[in-house]
């Protein structure tokens, strides 16, 4: 006799105003039959007041399931939430609780990871959201280790991602681990997506510069790039002995004046890459780094990618 291999169950819980991006993520991954694609999930949606839902597209979905739902939840989504300010309603936070209590993981996409910390699950945990929320969350849950520069963060039971689109990576990491790295990857493909990219990899946050407080070195250093700067070149323009130079940018800036000067390469390389076709030995050049070589690990080291894979990304027509 055969048997049937029970479908695992996904049901992201959704809340005015609801996100079309971000629950379209775990549609999509979880939710979508396709063509020769085996079908290992069931997708549904659920509110705690069934009804129409506004959506930030400006339109209402009817959204006809309510928090019972996630009494046979195997996976509950939680496709952002906003405004991040918004507390949980008691109803809500134990079918969270209760959910967890008897085995569903718990996954969150961007401003989702709100809701979850609110349930206390992610205290003493680390987890992720989108780069600019990122001092919030640590701001408003000091007791989670939140890592702004990673796409995605599973703990097995519960699991956070970074901005919408890491949330198709999470969903993807997610269907890797219950069914494989083949089926994922078919998956992927049929979405036009990499098959994989790992959750360590930094979030492709705008590099920034900060405001110059050591009188006009940052800005100095900045347009020589390209120059064999080093960090007795830094201390000597400010005519300060390098162990002062260290002191003030430790004091100041929060790092050291090499690494502080490795990430405006890495920063500007990043630029160029973005908005022009030099090859890569000639950006390694220009940002001072010498050799494509050297550039590519001081690249990945950085941001968690190639240059050439970064290019494709965000190269601007």
């Amino acid at each position: 006799m055969g048997y049937i291999l029970a479908m695992h169950r996904v049901v992201a819980l959704v809340r005015p105003v609801q996100s079309t991006f971000e629950l379209g993520c775990g549609a999509e991954v979880f939710g979508t039959p396709r063509d020769g694609v085996p079908q290992h999930y069931e997708f549904d949606v659920c509110t705690e007041h069934p009804g129409p839902v506004p959506t930030t597209a400006g339109y209402a979905m009817h959204v006809p399931s309510g928090l019972s739902a996630l009494d046979n939840a195997d996976t509950v989504l939680i496709p952002g939430w906003l405004p991040v300010e918004t507390p949980l309603s008691p109803k809500v936070r134990r079918a969270l609780l209760a959910a967890h209590e008897r085995g569903a993981r718990l996954v969150t996409i961007c401003s989702g990871v709100f809701a979850l910390a609110r349930t206390g699950l992610l205290s003493g945990r680390s987890a992720t959201t989108h780069w600019a929320r990122a001092e919030q969350l640590q701001r408003e849950f000091p007791d989670i280790r939140v890592e702004p520069d990673v796409l995605y963060v599973d703990h097995g039971d519960v699991a956070t991602s970074a901005g919408a689109g890491a949330g198709i990576d999470l969903c993807l990491h997610l269907v890797r681990r219950d069914h494989g790295a083949a089926h994922a990857a078919l998956v992927a493909r049929h979405m036009v997506m990499p098959t994989h990219r790992e959750g360590g990899q930094v979030q492709y946050a705008p590099p920034t510069v900060p405001s110059d407080a050591l009188d006009g070195l940052l800005e100095w250093a900045s347009a020589r790039l390209g120059t064999s700067l080093s960090v007795d070149d830094l201390a000597a323009y400010l005519r300060v002995s390098p162990r002062t130079l260290a002191r003030r940018f430790a004091e100041q800036l929060g790092t050291s004046p090499g690494a502080w000067l490795l990430s405006r390469r890495v920063a500007e390389a990043r630029r160029l890459l973005e908005e022009t076709e030099l090859p890569v030995d000639a950006v390694a050049a220009r940002v001072g780094l010498a050799s494509a070589v050297n550039l590519r690990r001081r690249f990945h080291a950085q941001v968690g990618t190639t240059p050439g894979a970064y290019r494709r990304a965000f190269r601007t027509p």
